[in-house]
């Protein structure tokens, strides 16, 4: 059963298209990611989706409720976890909940027993009375899921979940994340800059551009690579760069300062280069592709590099607001 359902979604902003008629459907209690370079369009999307920005053309439906003519039914079956924290740190854990109950219509005679059932799910059940500027990052984005599972919503909106979180504490939260799906059957929607936190994901679709350029599970993706990747570095980058691209007609790549070759049989190709070629390498490396690989491969750059910094992040928050 597909609970997410995108139809030809567009979205203009004064003759520039953000999104480009795309199309996807999001299958019942799967975890389904959404990559992107910055720019391409994939906050436009969610924002599209949760009813926050309006649509241009095409429709979506949310639980079987249309963004264009449900919006209120949309909003109540989803939850929201915001890149950019959204608490308010001069209240309690408990008053954060209370207050979002209240938003979303929970009955006050429901309220106790969801509130202890959400922060025993994160680990917040004895901090529900501690005021949340005490909170660690991890706690705070921990109480941020809490908040917004309150009002049992069909589908939980993740983005950027653990941006800013050490690596422990990202660890920790994927474990409550992978708990989601296991013990509730949430479907959970998702934007990430980490591609081994891609991995989790059963489904997994790349924009680029406002366009999908790729759809599917990270292994149907990481087969579209067609081999083995094998990295190297020389003094001498740009003579080597080009008498492989001569020699073998092979698309050569750079990342991280290494060149790059996809292959079909890494381990009978390595001889061939260090028998033919003039070039002195330096260092050399054989690996299977990873979504990184399968990210640069499709947009001509790896998404870290995209990651956008705080100055971008608040002129597309002031950008947001004047929109609405």
């Amino acid at each position: 059963m597909n609970i997410i359902r995108v139809e030809n979604l567009t979205k203009q902003f004064n003759g520039f298209t953000a999104v480009d008629h795309i199309n996807f459907d999001v299958k019942k209690g799967e975890i389904f990611g959404f990559l992107g370079p910055n720019g391409a369009g994939k906050s436009t999307t969610i924002n599209m989706l949760s009813t926050i920005l309006p649509v241009t053309d095409g429709e979506a439906f949310i639980n079987d409720f249309s963004i264009l003519s449900q919006r209120d039914d949309v909003r109540k079956s989803i939850g929201l976890v915001f890149q950019d924290p959204s608490l308010d740190d001069r209240l309690t854990a408990e008053e954060n909940l209370r207050f979002h109950a209240k938003l979303y219509g929970v009955p006050s005679d429901e309220f106790q027993k969801r509130k202890q059932e959400v922060l025993e799910l994160v680990d917040l059940w004895d901090r529900q009375n501690d005021i949340v500027k005490n909170f660690s990052g991890g706690m705070k984005r921990r109480l941020e899921i809490a908040r917004g599972l309150l009002h049992y919503p069909a589908v939980l909106f993740l983005d950027e979940p653990t941006i800013g979180l050490d690596p422990q504490t990202r660890a920790y939260l994927w474990d409550y994340i992978l708990r989601l799906k296991r013990e509730k059957e949430m479907t959970i929607f998702m934007t990430t800059h980490y591609m081994n936190e891609a991995e989790y994901c059963d489904h997994i679709a790349i924009i680029d551009h406002g366009k999908i350029v790729a759809l599917g599970t990270p292994r149907e993706l990481k087969k579209q690579i067609g081999g083995d990747i094998i990295s190297m570095t020389s003094n001498r980058k740009a003579e080597l760069k080009k008498e492989i691209e001569k020699r073998y007609k092979k698309d050569v790549k750079e990342k991280d300062g290494f060149l790059q070759i996809e292959v079909e049989d890494g381990e009978k190709f390595l001889p061939r280069l260090f028998n033919e070629l003039t070039v002195e390498i330096d260092s050399i490396e054989l690996r299977k592709p990873t979504l990184d690989d399968v990210f640069l491969s499709l947009t001509g750059r790896a998404i870290r590099e995209e990651e956008p910094s705080d100055k971008e992040r608040m002129r597309q928050r002031m950008q947001m607001r004047r929109r609405n």
